[in-house]
């Protein structure tokens, strides 16, 4: 299934990916620095989106309080709290 998250306090403005069989695929950012939206992007291909949250949530940028892989977490986890 596709989703698309709108960021909030990043340079990224969305995040674009599909879920399937519970793991997070295609992930693509809106904006944000290329160089790491695309790492992250490779990065998380193909994982458990447990597994990621639990790699990236709590990361920051600077004094910002989140960061691009931070809010991918924010992400998922919406998505797991709605399957439950």
């Amino acid at each position: 299934m596709a989703y698309q998250y709108r960021t909030k306090s990043v340079c990224s403005r969305n995040i674009f990916f599909d879920v399937a069989d519970g793991k997070v695929t295609n992930v693509r950012f809106e904006g944000g620095c290329q160089g790491n939206t695309q790492g992250i992007s490779r990065l998380v291909e193909g994982m458990p989106l447990e597994e990621a949250i639990r790699r990236m949530e709590g990361i920051q940028c600077g004094f910002k309080g989140t960061s691009c892989p931070d809010q991918l977490a924010k992400a998922l986890k919406e998505i797991l709290d709605k399957q439950d």
